[in-house]
């Protein structure tokens, strides 16, 4: 399977019954999120330390595979003014390159201000600095997934 756009297709290409996740690729680390089996609640799982692709690949598909998961979703960063810069660019290629290994549909969410709302959350929740640093990752996985989620909801409301 290739890397679909635009979201409703990726949304549509999702086998019935099966969880997504939700990736926040950084420069050094990925968070991810994986969402229930209803595809209602996205859940921030785990941060990998990022070394090479080939090794980051393997990891995110041993969760993948362990979790039955059906498609993956990573957060785009675009821009604040919708456009798209580098960071874009590399997301985009890593999901290129990860289309390769796997036949999961993979897509894009917006991620613009997903971090943000990850700490704050973290705020409210009264989490230490510490603390905080060791999950943001995969909070703003959850963040970009439940977005994801959210959006397919309604589109699934509105094929019915």
């Amino acid at each position: 399977m290739a890397v679909l756009e635009p979201f409703e297709a990726f949304a549509s290409a999702l086998p019935h019954g099966r969880a997504v996740a939700g990736l926040d690729l950084g420069e050094k680390t990925i968070g991810v999120a994986v969402s229930d089996r209803m595809l209602s609640v996205a859940t921030p799982l785990q941060t990998i330390r990022r070394r090479k692709f080939g090794l980051d690949a393997t990891a995110l598909l041993d969760i993948v595979a362990g979790r039955e998961i059906g498609g993956m979703v990573l957060g785009l960063p675009r821009n604040m003014d919708g456009s798209e810069g580098p960071r874009c660019q590399s997301t985009r290629a890593f999901a290129r390159n990860l289309s390769a290994l796997t036949n999961l549909p993979i897509g894009f969410w917006d991620e613009r201000l997903s971090t943000v709302a990850a700490e704050r959350a973290l705020l409210e929740a009264d989490t230490s600095r510490r603390k905080r640093a060791l999950v943001i990752d995969h909070v703003a996985a959850g963040v970009i997934l439940q977005g994801a989620l959210d959006r397919m909801a309604v589109i699934r409301r509105q094929q019915e």
